[in-house]
């Protein structure tokens, strides 16, 4: 099982450890005041970090290092953002997410390729579904017969600049549509897949691990 680096543990932050341990993940959480770990239910194993979310000591006490993913649902803006850019750049942590208020500064942050949820629509289950892989094979829609599914896919950063044909070609979906700094886009013939982008395909739901492996990997030409 994989492990969890969560900053933050309000409500959510709390939510979030309880049901990646229900999963059977490794959890550390991280906050300013130790009081904010009474949240944590009594049976509650993981670790709980003292301390500033996007301090380097304090992530690498909290296993940064060693970490699958990280969420940064803390109450402050500035600090998710810097706490999470901290976790990918210095700790080269694969999956993140930042809980922002502002919804205006998505673009910026998007383009930062931090995935981010605005408290709008902020949840628990948002937060899974950006650092489960197969929280994002859940989809959004499956059609009545359960056979194909509408579902967030990740792909190699290697696809940048490739065109959603060859990632439809290569991995046998049909790419529904984009998120691009936070607004929804109708791919055309020509849109290449651009970094910080989001991609929404259709898939056959028992393919999915031949999906998930396909895009990660590289592009056919650069493999050769």
């Amino acid at each position: 099982m994989a492990h969890f680096v969560i900053m933050g543990c309000g409500r959510v932050g709390a939510t979030l450890a309880h049901t990646l341990e229900d999963s059977g993940h490794s959890v550390a959480i991280i906050d300013q005041d130790d009081r904010a770990f009474r949240r944590l239910r009594s049976g509650f194993t993981g670790r709980k970090v003292t301390g500033v979310g996007f301090d380097r000591d304090t992530l690498k006490q909290a296993g940064c290092d060693e970490a699958y993913a990280f969420a940064a649902v803390s109450s402050g803006d500035n600090s998710n953002i810097l706490a999470t850019r901290v976790a990918r750049e210095t700790f080269h942590v694969a999956h993140v997410v930042a809980r922002i208020y502002d919804p205006g500064r998505a673009e910026i942050y998007q383009r930062l390729g931090i995935p981010t949820v605005a408290a709008v629509r902020w949840s628990a289950d948002q937060v899974l579904r950006r650092i489960l892989p197969e929280q994002h094979l859940a989809g959004d829609y499956r059609e009545p017969s359960g056979r194909l599914v509408l579902a967030e896919v990740d792909l190699n950063e290697k696809w940048i600049g490739h065109p959603l044909s060859a990632i439809e070609a290569a991995s046998g979906t049909r790419v529904a549509f984009l998120t691009r700094f936070g607004e929804g886009i109708l791919p055309g013939p020509g849109t290449s897949y651009q970094e910080g982008d989001t991609v929404h395909v259709m898939l056959e739901i028992d393919r999915s691990d031949e999906v998930q492996r396909a895009l990660a990997g590289v592009p056919a030409k650069e493999s050769e």
